[in-house]
């Protein structure tokens, strides 16, 4: 089945106001960078975004809390943002903060099918407060429940008209979890090729869990935190 679609206009035209959204991403690397852009463009609100971070102020994710889309943030790390702090701040943006193996754990049992997973991360912390505890051979653990996204948006460098995705390095690392878990899956990739050009060996994410694919252009590939040696 060819799930190619014109771009990330195209990709993105039903998701409307109140969405769940996972975002995938790791720093600055693997983030869906064409589909953010049109989601400003296109202006939805009220988004409930789960992503590992929330990108800086004027890329990734900052640009959807700039416009205010952004109702709800659940990530792990959010340091880099101004935007996002005012907003948490002044009481304008709904935060969540999970451990971020939790996160990973949590899209993972999303992608399997699985209500919910037991986990001993933040036992004992702000995080445990409300959840339901169990102790299993003398450890306690926190239920954690799947999230329930409609919508994955995930970049990946290379993928096929089926679907198929290979993800580059550190973008690997939350981008596939989010692609198993989204009722609908959107990729967008660096490099789109013909069905069974792929090495089956080196995919990553089978084409069945995604829903649409389009070939990216321009990104960046910011990096955080440039550190040189100092010249000798």
């Amino acid at each position: 089945m060819n799930k190619v679609v014109a771009n990330a206009e195209e990709a993105i035209k039903d998701i409307q106001d109140g969405a769940v959204i996972m975002l995938g991403g790791f720093g600055l690397c693997g983030i869906p960078e064409n589909c953010i852009a049109a989601l400003v463009k296109k202006g939805s609100k009220d988004l409930t975004c789960i992503s590992n971070n929330a990108g800086v102020d004027d890329f990734g994710i900052g640009l959807m809390l700039q416009t205010k889309q952004v109702k709800k943030m659940i990530s792990s790390y959010v340091g880099e943002n101004a935007e996002f702090e005012r907003q948490l701040l002044s009481g304008e943006l709904e935060v969540e903060l999970i451990p971020q193996g939790t996160l990973a754990t949590r899209c993972m049992a999303a992608g399997y099918g699985m209500p919910a997973v037991y986990t001993p991360a933040g036992v004992g912390t702000e995080v445990s407060i409300g959840k339901e505890t169990r102790v299993f051979n003398g450890k306690t653990y926190l239920l954690e429940h799947a999230f329930d996204a409609d919508f994955a948006i995930v970049k990946a460098w290379k993928g096929d008209t089926h679907g198929n995705l290979i993800f580059k390095d550190s973008a690997r690392n939350f981008n596939p979890l989010m692609a198993m878990a989204g009722k609908i899956t959107i990729a967008e990739v660096e490099e789109l090729l013909p069905a069974g050009e792929l090495n089956p060996n080196d995919i990553h994410t089978p084409g069945i869990y995604v829903h649409r694919i389009f070939k990216g252009q321009d990104y960046e590939k910011r990096i955080e935190q440039r550190t040189v040696r100092p010249a000798k």
